[in-house]
């Protein structure tokens, strides 16, 4: 029997899989440099602010290393890092059982905003990043949020609902034991 921690797995890894198939198809061709929509991720804050965010954590880290590992190969590691960090960091901010809609999209546009920051700054750091905040803010950061704003409107409700199962299940386990 497949419970809904495995179905929501599953989401992931199909949305991971969509996003290197799927999306490069779905977005011009003039603006396949500037836009690399992390869909994985905002179902990972989700996760942090409906269900736990020690959970968000974990898959954060493990996407995260996917990204670092297939799309980009010039180090390892900083995707795992701010996805890890930036949906904990949401999770510990909006931990909320019943986060209205206005609540999600305020944590998807931070969160997606903290994670873009914390890689321009990681690269930055290592000198893999050669332009300003101000130009990455413009070129590529605000067009992610506007695609992030969007799949979140998009997903919230039927998300929210199997999030909310599991959480329920999780309660009623505990309880009985």
């Amino acid at each position: 029997m497949i419970t809904r921690k495995q179905v929501l797995f599953l989401l992931l890894f199909v949305l991971f899989i969509a996003e290197g198939t799927i999306l490069p198809l779905l977005i011009p061709s003039g603006w396949q440099m500037r836009i690399s929509a992390n869909l994985v991720y905002i179902v990972i804050l989700f996760i942090a602010v409906y269900h736990h965010r020690h959970t968000a954590l974990v898959l954060g880290i493990f996407f995260g290393l996917l990204h670092d590992v297939v799309f980009y190969g010039e180090m390892i590691g900083p995707y795992g890092f701010s996805m890890g960090l930036s949906a904990y960091m949401m999770g510990l901010i909006f931990q909320a059982p019943r986060a209205p809609l206005p609540v999600m999209v305020s944590v998807v546009i931070l969160g997606s905003l903290l994670n873009d920051t914390m890689l321009f700054f990681l690269y930055k750091l290592f000198q893999l990043n050669h332009v300003t905040f101000d130009w990455a803010l413009i070129e590529y950061m605000i067009p992610n949020l506007f695609i992030h704003f969007v799949f979140a409107l998009i997903i919230y409700v039927p998300l929210r609902k199997q999030l909310e199962r599991i959480g329920k299940r999780r309660s009623k386990t505990e309880e009985a034991s």
